[in-house]
């Protein structure tokens, strides 16, 4: 029995075993095709993801075959009768646009190299396409053989001006009807438009209508006449537009500015050529001038919100250029940016604007608190006067002035104060800046002249880039 048993015993632990062993191995199989198929899936996401990343990035990727496409494309287009501009004939007839290379492309920015007529320019577009651009809805229910008149471009090009630059009509009309650069900007747009007899044609209404949807390109238009420091607009065809040409700032060059080009230009003081000190000692007041220009002589201060070494450049004659102006906003449009909710003052920063936190209400103040002037000597001045690149003229009295002068403006506020934050009022100028603000800024002119004036050098530069023969008027665009 006992023998029997055992071994019916081990046979029936056996069959037990061998029923576990087929089981395990069946759900391994299940699991094993479920982790399989996990696997498979997963797999396909990453490689769609990275398909679409890289996607992504390539159309971003700067090329000069895609560059030559965007441009081939546009005279296609031209050649269709869909847009016009001054430089399209150039550029694709007569060939006198020459493409030289892409510089970049930036969430759908296209910025391009070439000559036109021999000088150096800047091709540019927010987006690639033409079609990409909002059209003009009036031309839908406008006749194909009917043309708008003069005063409705005015109208249509004032409004969508002063939108794109953050300015309320009552705003403008707060100032009343001054003449001069106090005037409204959309009213001196719209009189440069009045100034045309005939009519505007469909493919000239298309092109206008997206550049103007452009506000680089709006600020850069509207200011070409008021203001020395911005980049000039040259032409334009379609959606592209043409700036000067001018070599950016680089914060790693010790002069921020490539000195040499301007050297080799013939400027030079009363004892022969300047030194790089002497030039940068100008290039240091026409900052100066920029920053009073742009608090003082229009509307509405202009408030500069991404200073960067980067985004300024200089002409032959040291002149101070704003060339990339996608972060200047008038005072309007600067308080509408700032007037968020906020726990603290570190909410309310817009890269190099700021103000302060009302913890009371928890809303920023729509009051910038610090200034143009104040961020420049942070980024620019602090940097060139430094003892580090001064040297052995670091200890010199004037030198020694100079440094604590700007050390001073770093750290002075230039904005309205708290206490008239719920005031009336808003244009740009002398109620917005401290008193101290505009001692730092008058120190500074002062020292810097005195030290041109040691070096000995003297004289104005010249004027800004001029195309031969050829004026870029209003719509002409």
């Amino acid at each position: 029995m006992l023998p029997g048993g055992l071994v019916s015993g081990g046979g029936g632990r056996g069959g037990g075993l061998c029923l576990l062993r087929w089981l395990g191995l069946r759900l391994w199989s299940r699991r094993g095709t479920l982790v399989f198929a996990l696997l498979w899936f997963g797999s396909w996401l990453f490689l769609n993801g990275l398909v679409l990343v890289h996607r992504s990035i390539l159309s971003d990727y700067c090329t000069d075959d895609k560059s030559k496409r965007i441009l081939q494309r546009l005279c296609l287009e031209f050649g269709e009768g869909s847009v016009t501009g001054d430089m399209c004939e150039d550029l694709c007839v007569l060939g006198l646009v020459e493409y030289k290379r892409c510089l970049y492309y930036e969430n759908g920015k296209k910025v391009i190299e070439a000559r036109w007529r021999g000088n150096p320019v800047i091709l540019k577009s927010k987006l690639e396409n033409f079609s990409s651009y909002e059209p003009l809805g009036i031309l839908d229910y406008q006749d194909t053989a009917e043309e708008l008149s003069p005063l409705d471009v005015v109208f249509y090009a004032t409004l969508e001006v002063r939108n794109s630059l953050g300015l309320a009509e009552e705003d403008e009309d707060e100032d009343g009807g001054g003449g001069g650069n106090n005037s409204s900007l959309a009213r001196l747009w719209g009189k440069k438009l009045k100034n045309r007899d005939k009519s505007y044609s469909r493919a000239e209404l298309a092109s206008l209508w997206s550049l103007l949807q452009q506000e680089e390109y709006t600020f850069l238009r509207v200011l070409q006449d008021l203001s020395t420091h911005v980049a000039k607009v040259l032409g334009s065809c379609g959606h592209f537009y043409a700036v000067e040409y001018l070599s950016a700032g680089h914060a790693w060059d010790q002069n921020i500015f490539s000195l040499d080009e301007v050297a080799v230009s013939g400027l030079q003081g009363a004892r022969g050529r300047w030194t790089a000190r002497e030039m940068v000692h100008r290039i240091a007041l026409s900052f100066l001038d920029m920053v009073w220009h742009f608090d003082n002589d229009f509307t509405h201060k202009l408030h500069l919100c991404d200073i960067k070494p980067e985004n300024f450049a200089i002409r032959k004659d040291l002149t101070v250029v704003a060339i990339d102006v996608d972060m200047a906003f008038f005072e309007p449009k600067m308080r509408d940016i700032l007037d968020q909710n906020c726990s603290s003052d570190d909410d309310c920063n817009f890269f190099d604007c700021s103000s302060r936190c009302n913890l009371s209400k928890r809303r920023c103040s729509p009051r910038r608190r610090n200034s143009n002037l104040q961020v420049i000597c942070e980024k620019i001045f602090r940097p060139w006067f430094s003892p580090t690149l001064l040297g052995a003229k670091a200890g010199l009295p004037l030198q020694v002035e100079l440094q604590r002068a700007v050390q001073e403006c770093s750290e002075t506020e230039g904005g309205v104060e708290d206490r008239e934050e719920d005031g009336g009022g808003g244009g740009g100028g002398g109620g917005g800046e401290t008193a101290r603000s505009r001692d730092v800024h008058q120190r500074l002119l002062n020292i810097l002249t005195r030290l041109l004036q040691e070096g000995g050098a003297s004289g104005e530069g010249g004027g800004a880039w001029e195309g031969k023969g050829h004026v870029h008027t209003a719509l002409n665009f």
